[in-house]
């Protein structure tokens, strides 16, 4: 099931956005993430976040959060990773929006591959500024 961020699931989100950061992101220091992990904390009830809830054990598996009609991540718990969860969290957020953006890195080639896959498009590249990480500009839309 899919549903909004309520308050009571800050803890789960945090430990799946940093440990999926650490696992898609290994070309980036994990001293990055751990550094950034209050800022996160603090600035991400502010997003529109959908949890992704398994329906049997209640537990939060995944989530994607945005600012507008920009993808800020879609981040799922590692152990059940390829299983169509990103995919759902990706399509509510198509079905909600008209278009879509987002910025990911040019080495996490894993994240493109899903992304053409579900028909966005690289637009152009960028270096983000606080890793210094080539990343590609990609959109959707309608």
């Amino acid at each position: 099931m899919i549903r909004p961020f309520q308050e009571n699931d800050l803890f789960a989100v945090m430990q799946i956005w940093l440990d999926a950061n650490i696992k898609a992101h290994s070309f980036i220091p994990q001293k990055y993430w751990t550094d950034n992990y209050a800022v996160v904390k603090d600035i991400l009830p502010q997003a529109e976040i959908y949890v992704y809830e398994d329906d049997n054990t209640s537990q939060i598996g995944g989530f994607i959060g945005l600012t507008d009609n920009y993808i800020e991540g879609i981040f799922v718990r590692e152990a059940i990773q390829s299983k169509g969860i990103g995919k759902q969290l990706l399509n509510y957020a198509k079905e909600i929006k008209s278009s879509l953006r987002l910025n990911v890195y040019q080495k996490n080639t894993r994240a493109i591959t899903f992304y053409q896959r579900e028909q966005f498009v690289i637009c152009s590249e960028i270096i983000d500024d606080s890793t210094n990480e080539k990343e590609f500009i990609m959109t959707w839309s309608k």
